[in-house]
């Protein structure tokens, strides 16, 4: 299973938030190349990069801070967070991700979504599916809807979609455990690679999930907290 660093980016700092509210957020490192470094000087390969000024803004923020992350580490970059446009898909690419999330565009364009897939890979695509009392929310956690996410997986599933992220929001920056049962859920639909985000507590937490089938798992607070360390993160690799 992959073990994937989370680092959300708000005013170029490192920061997490709670329940993905904005108010909440806490710095834990100014300096965003420093601690992918230290991600990195620990033998682990992957972090999810998330722009949360981007995602508030609808449009990609923090390109540059990707474009030094790629260049200054071997790190393999997931991004995500503000992809609203196809310029932003290429500036993404192109400051080095190997991976984009798409979240928002996928719930309010699936079309343009779909389109891009076709163009860029399924491998190169990851859909984003982040919920909140099952139901999808889009536009940097801001905005509800009344859409299962099971449904909404399952019919982009149909489309040829098969690397999805899926945040249980209510549990994000909570520390208290994954929504393991959801992600069973999930991955009763055949084909998927399912990454699990939010929750996550423990090393415990970590082999539950490796245990439901998940190809990887999103590690944050847990980090930042001390709760889980670097060291502990890389021998599960």
């Amino acid at each position: 299973m992959k073990i994937i660093v989370a680092l959300d980016i708000l005013d170029g700092k490192c920061v997490r938030l709670t329940r993905g509210d904005y108010s909440t957020k806490k710095i834990y490192n100014e300096n965003p190349l420093e601690m992918a470094r230290q991600i990195e000087d620990h033998g682990l390969e992957y972090i999810h990069l998330v722009d949360l000024d981007g995602a508030r803004k609808r449009h990609v923020v923090n390109h540059r801070i990707l474009e030094e992350l790629a260049v200054k580490t071997s790190l393999n970059i997931d991004f995500g967070g503000g992809i609203g446009s196809y310029d932003d898909l290429k500036i993404a690419f192109e400051c080095g991700a190997m991976k984009v999330t798409c979240g928002t565009i996928a719930f309010s364009d699936p079309p343009l979504f779909l389109e891009w897939m076709a163009e860029m890979g399924p491998d190169k695509i990851i859909l984003g599916a982040d919920c909140k009392d099952r139901k999808l929310v889009s536009e940097g956690w801001m905005k509800d809807s009344e859409t299962d996410v099971i449904s909404y997986i399952r019919n982009y599933q149909s489309h040829g979609v098969k690397n999805i992220i899926c945040t249980d929001i209510d549990r994000d920056g909570m520390l208290q455990g994954p929504s393991t049962e959801l992600y069973k859920e999930i991955l009763n639909l055949p084909g998927l690679n399912l990454i699990a985000s939010g929750g996550v507590s423990s090393i415990n937490d970590i082999e539950t999930l490796r245990e439901a089938g998940c190809e990887g798992v999103i590690v944050g607070k847990a980090v930042y907290e001390g709760r889980v360390t670097l060291t502990q993160l890389c021998r599960l690799c």
